[in-house]
């Protein structure tokens, strides 16, 4: 698979194509193409950029809309090719088309049944956050700073509780659209890496600002405001009024998606590291 990665063979128009695409999101409102003008996504950048490429327009399709200021290590998209171009064309030529804040990592020839997020087995996201007295200039809109010190060991305990099929009305957004709040937490971990706290949490799908809502409930289980208890209760409770504030944007990385065996994708590589050694 890594030596077709950037392969110079031509691949027929109406090939679906799937790619992995990285992206800082600070400077985004979210992935989602929006109607308003002078709103810029990630999604929008990416159609344009491909679109060059083709010389026809592109639509492209994602595993995961973002919100306006998250990041992703491995967004995976797919569509398909208007036109007869290499592997090596969809990367290269789309790059040097991209701001360089987006970047697509590789493109595959997929089956035409492959839907980047309705193929998705799971999703892995990773909410970083900074514990250190005085905040980054470096990481300023790539991590989250939590100033008061973290028990990662309590707050890991904590996330033990959220695991399983369960009702997660109590981490929903108002907004969120979806038509059930049952999701499937099939692992989480709050983990110390140096001054870094991450919270890994992998489901079969996520709602609107799950994540953020379950990181600010574990970061004040971890900072001493919140019982282990609370967060017991603020699940059975099923309220999001009762939880606490949502956690920033900048913290937050879709960093991997799931995917059968079958559909023969590359896989992703661990992403903090990155951010670790600039700590």
């Amino acid at each position: 698979m890594a030596n077709s990665l950037f392969s110079t063979d031509l691949i027929a128009a109406e090939t679906r194509i799937a790619c992995r695409i990285e992206y800082d999101g600070s400077a985004y409102s979210g992935w989602q193409l929006q109607p308003h003008e002078g709103v810029v996504t990630v999604q929008e950048k990416v159609e344009l950029a491909l679109s060059k490429i083709a010389a026809h327009p592109v639509r492209v399709h994602c595993a995961g809309r973002t919100d306006a200021g998250v990041h992703a290590v491995s967004q995976i998209i797919h569509f398909d090719a208007p036109a007869t171009r290499s592997c090596k064309a969809w990367v290269i030529g789309g790059n040097a088309n991209l701001p360089r804040d987006i970047r697509i990592h590789w493109a595959v020839p997929v089956t035409k049944d492959f839907h980047a997020r309705f193929s998705a087995e799971s999703r892995c996201y990773r909410y970083v956050i900074a514990n250190t007295p005085i905040r980054s200039a470096l990481l300023l809109k790539q991590v989250t700073w939590h100033r008061c010190q973290l028990d990662q060991l309590l707050m890991d305990k904590a996330a033990q509780t959220l695991l399983g099929e369960r009702d997660f009305s109590a981490f929903r957004a108002a907004s969120c659209q979806s038509a059930s709040p049952m999701r499937n937490v099939q692992f989480i971990e709050v983990q110390r890496r140096g001054d870094l706290v991450i919270i890994e949490i992998v489901a079969n799908a996520f709602l609107h600002h799950m994540v953020r809502n379950v990181a600010g409930a574990l970061l004040a289980v971890g900072d001493g405001r919140k019982s282990l208890e609370w967060i017991v209760h603020l699940m059975a409770g099923r309220d999001r009024s009762l939880g606490v504030e949502t956690a920033p944007a900048s913290g937050l990385y879709l960093a991997d998606v799931e995917y059968s065996a079958h559909c023969r994708l590359p896989k992703t590589p661990y992403g903090p590291a990155l951010i670790e050694a600039k700590l």
